[in-house]
């Protein structure tokens, strides 16, 4: 359903997205980590034909970007990072005017809204102005206007950025019905957890390049080890650990006010004692791989 082939973006001197090759299968959710600036959404924004490729080909439904970037944004439906909700309208207006302006008849439009709402469980909000809506009904409004072309491709920045857990989760059970359905989505996140719920393949992005590609079983196989100690600790108590697990040839990664020991051959951390540190073991999961791929990149600059 999309085919990049050595895509790559300039802005001046920078360079946003660095010679890019990747496929999305019809029906498939694929997913783009990375950290900021990464080129995550530069890549949607070239994916939506809103900005032109510097050099390489795309290819979205069988459609040239290129060449054919009008028929391209026919067949999408985008969600941002903002969700440019027209505050002056009620909900369902959002969505007629949308329709309208997308070139549905008035009948259609209001048709397809009434559809959508019900889909996104949102009919009894139809007559609300937006600002009464929370933020995670706001989100669902978003993905909905998106939906509302029937497109063959949703392209998702960042879907829940922003929600508390309930509203997250709603988000993601309407997405995986998007997915049931056949619909073909291409979505970049900051959650491990949502890209390992939601994606069937994964793309780990920084500096413009994809550094690793699959699964996200095969990825926590490739980077991840079987098992990971954490350990918990006062702040006093910190250099002490350090210096304990140096000691003992551990690798480590601090997170936040906990410090991460990875598995060694596959068998569970043997830490040395250590006074005043709760440790618990749970296994290698994506945000592992996150640090150690994209971390290796960011190393690299």
């Amino acid at each position: 359903m999309i085919r990049g082939r050595d895509i790559v973006k300039h802005f001046g001197p920078t360079t946003a997205v660095d010679g890019v090759t990747f496929d999305v299968m019809k029906g498939e959710t694929y997913g783009l980590l990375g950290p900021n600036g990464a080129g995550k959404t530069t890549l949607m924004r070239l994916l939506s034909a809103l900005s032109p490729l510097t050099a390489g080909e795309l290819v979205v439904a069988g459609l040239n970007v290129t060449r054919q970037g009008r028929a391209v944004r026919e067949r999408l439906g985008v969600v941002t990072q903002q969700d440019g909700l027209d505050t002056d309208l009620t909900v369902r207006q959002n969505l007629e005017i949308y329709g309208y302006f997308s070139g549905l008849s008035r009948r259609e439009s209001s048709q397809r809204a009434v559809e959508v709402l019900a889909f996104f469980g949102l009919s009894d909000r139809a007559n609300d102005d937006i600002d009464h809506l929370s933020g995670g009904m706001k989100r669902r409004l978003a993905i909905a206007r998106a939906f509302l072309m029937a497109p063959d491709v949703i392209i998702l920045d960042e879907p829940t950025t922003g929600l508390d857990p309930q509203g997250r989760n709603l988000v993601w059970e309407k997405l995986a019905a998007l997915k049931a359905s056949g619909v073909t989505i291409l979505m970049s996140t900051h959650y491990m957890e949502e890209a390992a719920a939601l994606c069937d393949r994964i793309a780990i992005m920084h500096l413009g390049r994809i550094l690793d590609e699959g699964t996200p079983e095969e990825l926590i196989e490739r980077h991840a080890s079987t098992e990971v100690a954490q350990l918990r600790m006062v702040t006093e108590a910190r250099a002490e650990v350090r210096a304990a697990l140096a000691a003992a040839g551990y690798a480590w990664r601090e997170a936040g006010a906990t410090i991460h020991v990875p598995s060694r051959n596959g068998q569970r951390p043997q830490l040395p004692p250590m006074d005043g540190v709760r440790v618990t073991y749970r296994p290698g999961n994506l945000e592992d791989v996150f640090l150690a791929v994209a971390g290796r990149g960011l190393g690299e600059e």
